[in-house]
């Protein structure tokens, strides 16, 4: 098995009360953003998604400690550290992505990744909206909507570990290429499962956005 580094332990000993809270709702079925399946190519899916609602925080990495360090920020919000004290479910999955840095020019507009930052997202309920959203007393915290959007999914199972994210994000383009399909943005990182799920049985995903042709 894997070994904890001092670092992991300590950010798993930080977020064990959010975690047993979330625990009742990771026992039963876990809502989730509502997608069409549009096919299934070289092992992976295409995915048309409808819009959502997302509660976002950017926080500094590296990768590996991106998630940790937003869960908390994102769990306090959801648990009813918002003005009204109101409190949402938690859905899954939850998401990671590199934050890209705009560099303003004449043109074009460029976007770049440099690595430092990631953007953590946690999906809220369907009956939430941004009209009736509670608003987030941490100004870190932004609402968003999600607008409809074709997905190229991988999914797999083990260790949330660089590696086999490289991996299996490798394994994507791969399909993708041979089905001669473009992706375009950077690649988000899905997480459905709380850290106590064995490895092996886990739910992870990688997503990279397609272009809207529909």
């Amino acid at each position: 098995m894997k070994s904890l580094s001092l670092a992991d332990l300590s950010h798993y000993l930080f977020v064990l009360p959010f975690i047993f809270l979330m625990f009742p709702m990771a026992a039963h079925a876990t809502e989730e953003p509502e997608f069409k399946l549009v096919q299934q190519v070289n092992g992976i899916e295409i995915r048309d998604y409808v819009s959502y609602i997302i509660a976002e925080v950017v926080v500094d990495g590296p990768a590996d400690e991106a998630g940790n360090r937003a869960f908390p920020i994102l769990a306090a919000y959801i648990f009813g550290k918002n003005k009204g004290m109101r409190r949402l479910a938690m859905t899954a999955p939850v998401t990671q992505t590199v934050e890209p840095v705009k560099l303003a020019m004449t043109a074009p507009v460029i976007q770049t990744t440099t690595g430092g930052a990631y953007t953590v997202q946690f999906v809220l309920p369907k009956d939430v909206t941004l009209a009736n959203a509670p608003e987030p007393v941490d100004s870190r915290i932004m609402l968003r909507e999600v607008a409809p959007v074709r997905i190229a999914v991988i999914r797999y199972s083990g260790f949330w570990s660089e590696d086999n994210y490289n991996k299996h994000l490798a394994l994507l383009k791969t399909a993708l290429e041979s089905a001669h399909l473009v992706w375009e943005g950077e690649a988000i990182y899905a997480r459905y499962d709380p850290p106590f799920k064995p490895w092996f049985m886990r739910r992870n995903e990688i997503w990279l956005r397609l272009p809207q042709t529909y």
